[in-house]
């Protein structure tokens, strides 16, 4: 489309990604267009996190027009690393996009808290043995889930937006104050 252009019927690229961010605002409460959001429904995805255990912040476009950016991807994974013992592996880039996905659809402008990203076969160890919470075969050690906290959402809305993208696993962990997303099954638990 083109900027420049006679016709009173046709629409210029930022129009159109303005219409597209209207609609984006107004379907968000309900969730209804979570599957866009994941699958192409934009131009540009971006994830917003910081660690209360390493004081690090990440705000970054990783995905624009439908291509990762390699250099953006590197550091989402260098900043989900586990801060235990400092390993790094490749995040499953499904589980950035559910993450990115269901912040938007909170329409939320504070960052992520990550909680947890990766976890080292040795760290998944040591918390298991002082949780029953923590599953031998975590979804964490494959770098396919985060354990993540908003202050201005509940872990409902959080779970509820997640959720709806019908991408992988969420679960709510109300005593904790947090919601485990990931690229796995589809399932939900908790509460």
């Amino acid at each position: 489309m083109n900027d420049q252009n006679d016709g009173s019927m046709s629409m210029t690229r930022r129009a159109l990604l303005g219409a597209f961010a209207a609609t984006t605002l107004v379907a968000a409460p309900t969730y209804s267009k979570a599957a866009g959001f994941l699958r192409g429904g934009g131009d540009v995805r971006r994830i917003r996190m910081y660690s209360g255990r390493t004081g690090e912040r990440i705000d970054t476009i990783y995905w624009v027009e439908g291509k990762y950016i390699k250099d953006a991807v590197k550091e989402v994974n260098a900043f989900m690393r586990d801060w235990r013992t400092n390993d790094v592996i490749n995040i499953d880039i499904r589980t950035i996009d559910i993450m990115a996905a269901a912040h938007n659809l909170m329409d939320a402008s504070e960052p992520y808290m990550l909680l947890s990203g990766y976890r080292s076969p040795k760290t998944n160890a040591m918390l298991r043995s002082r949780s029953r919470g923590v599953a031998k075969n975590s979804l964490h050690m494959k770098g396919q889930a985060a354990d993540l906290r908003l202050a201005s959402r509940s872990v409902s809305q959080m779970a509820r937006a997640a959720a709806a993208c019908r991408a992988g696993g969420v679960g709510r962990y109300s005593g904790s104050n947090f919601v485990h997303m990931d690229c796995g099954p589809v399932r939900t638990w908790g509460r």
